[in-house]
């Protein structure tokens, strides 16, 4: 079964070059049945690792470009009066797809990205007064360009928690580069893609997930990092449950890939830092320092014991 996941990581490698890792993180994430958030400067491939495993995975991809003029009906869909009907007749938005490729979803307001919330959270959408289900499976990818670049509003605590995994691309290095110079243009590779894996195969290796087992040691390895963030004093907030859950799902998807039945305490150091990272806010005290957030959460690692 996995043994696809590995075929479509390989497809969408020679898309985007020089970036395996990410890929990975991206196709663990969406085995884990969560949505991913790509945060990076404009330009370096966002967009196109999201066009490429949708097409990869064999699932319905939508894309909606969010702008600073955007309204929630335009993501969810608006009822508009038929004369023939006599009533109201309900036209689905972008969201009703399998996957839905949320562009530069920071760059909309607040009242935009709340019309994601239900969906990322309940696989449905309320509109009108009634509640309507989405496609299984159901995934945002969403991009984000840096807070610092104009035009742009940040993504709430509650919007960012919902999302399973944060990626950064970033630069290509220059071999990967040369080769993107070089060689043909990506959306012209994106139109010659082949569906690698069916989104029924996808469906069962999450259920597979299920399966892996883990031991009562490693939760409280996951507890252990979860409560060190709530008490070290470097974070505004701790891990949700949320997040712990996210954590321990994401951590049996990577022991997946590497062909384990079983979770070992390098899955979990594996993802933490792209679990974690968009979760955690420093301290005012503390938030002027060079420390990134991805350098935090790697000391919050190296201070709980395994």
């Amino acid at each position: 079964m996995f043994a696809k996941v590995h075929a479509v990581a390989k497809q969408v490698s020679e898309i985007v070059v020089g970036k395996d890792l990410q890929i990975r993180q991206a196709l663990v994430c969406l085995l884990a049945g969560g949505h991913l958030l790509i945060e990076d400067v404009p330009g370096v491939g966002k967009t196109t690792l999201a066009h490429a495993l949708a097409i990869s995975l064999g699932l319905q991809f939508n894309r909606q470009q969010f702008t600073s003029d955007l309204l929630p009906a335009d993501v969810v869909g608006i009822s508009i009066f038929d004369r023939e009907k006599n009533g109201f007749v309900f036209h689905p938005g972008p969201i009703f797809t399998q996957v839905l490729l949320a562009d530069e979803i920071n760059r909309a307001t607040p009242k935009a990205q709340s019309a994601l919330l239900e969906a990322m959270e309940e696989r449905q959408v309320t509109s009108d007064g009634v509640t309507r289900s989405l496609p299984q499976p159901f995934f945002v990818i969403a991009t984000q360009n840096p807070t610092h670049q104009i035009g742009t509003f940040p993504l709430p605590e509650s919007q960012m928690d919902r999302f399973l995994m944060c990626l950064s691309l970033g630069y290509p290095d220059a071999a990967s580069e040369r080769a993107l110079l070089m060689g043909e243009d990506r959306r012209i590779l994106l139109k010659s893609m082949k569906m690698a894996m069916q989104p029924a195969d996808l469906i069962a290796a999450q259920a597979e997930l299920k399966k892996i087992h883990v031991s009562a040691t490693l939760i409280d390895y996951i507890q252990a990092l979860a409560l060190a963030s709530r008490q070290n004093g470097m974070f505004a907030e701790g891990l949700s449950p949320r997040a712990t859950i996210a954590l321990l799902q994401a951590a049996r998807a990577w022991a997946a890939m590497e062909g384990r039945n079983h979770v070992i305490p390098e899955d979990v150091q594996a993802v933490l830092v792209p679990v974690a990272a968009h979760r955690l806010r420093a301290l005012k005290s503390i938030a002027g320092s060079a420390l990134s957030s991805r350098d935090m959460v790697l000391q919050l690692m190296k201070s709980v014991s395994v």
